[in-house]
């Protein structure tokens, strides 16, 4: 067993792909974490849909936390997710980082004071030409942040439309860019009569992304079984 003043052990499920090259590279030079395959603190898992029920069965099986960034869930990934929360802690971040954790928190209080049948919301994002899922799995964390200033049922359709379309009152937009080798950029866009309020987040690289899976990870250790967000991490109300 670890002690406070030994590095955090990660353990990465997918060490290959972009986000785990980056989170070692993240872990090289951060003297408070090591990678670990075998005895790790925490699994971080940021591979593919098919890949995550291999990833809870590993980490429950060791007993330890487990962070998920991976993308493109279906309403099966959210169950096993549940599931898996009941006995271990596990971090769900669609994006780890932590100006986009502040940017959910802003546009859930921006939607909870602004009047819904007033103000229109559009969610623009763009991403590098191979990123497969649309809109991403940020767009649609921060639009289930306006749902719940809003105080809407989050798997309510009415509140949902797609790019190009009509608006309905209160609607929530969607529009997804694709080319070159756009790390992440995300808008909240809120569109009132006569005026309007965009949040934004620009990301420059997945440095980031690596910096804000290593404070969830930092995080989940010590902390009991559940489900817990980016919200957590950084205390936001």
């Amino acid at each position: 067993m670890r002690t406070d003043q030994q590095p955090i052990r990660l353990a990465l499920f997918a060490p290959e792909g972009r986000m785990g090259q980056a989170i070692a590279a993240a872990v090289a030079t951060n003297p408070s974490f090591v990678m670990h395959s075998d005895h790790a603190d925490v699994l971080v898992d940021f591979s593919s849909p098919d890949g995550l029920r291999a990833s809870i069965d590993r980490a429950v099986s060791a007993g330890i936390p487990l962070l998920v960034g991976t993308t493109g869930l279906g309403e099966g990934h959210q169950s096993l997710i549940a599931d898996a929360a009941e006995i271990i802690p596990v971090l769900k971040a669609p994006n780890t980082s932590l100006g986009v954790a502040l940017l959910e928190n802003l546009a859930e209080r921006a939607a909870r004071v602004l009047d819904a049948n007033e103000w229109d919301v559009e969610i623009v994002e763009a991403h590098h030409r191979l990123k497969a899922d649309a809109p991403s799995g940020t767009a649609l964390h921060l639009g289930q942040a306006v749902e719940r200033g809003r105080d809407m049922d989050a798997k309510e359709e009415l509140g949902r439309s797609g790019v190009g379309l009509a608006r309905e009152p209160g609607s929530i937009g969607y529009a997804a860019v694709r080319g070159g080798t756009v790390a992440g950029d995300h808008d909240v866009l809120f569109l009132g009569p006569d005026e309007r309020i965009i949040l934004s987040h620009r990301a420059e690289n997945r440095a980031i992304f690596a910096r804000g899976a290593l404070a969830g990870a930092r995080f989940l250790v010590g902390r009991p079984a559940g489900l817990y967000t980016m919200k957590d991490v950084i205390g936001a109300e």
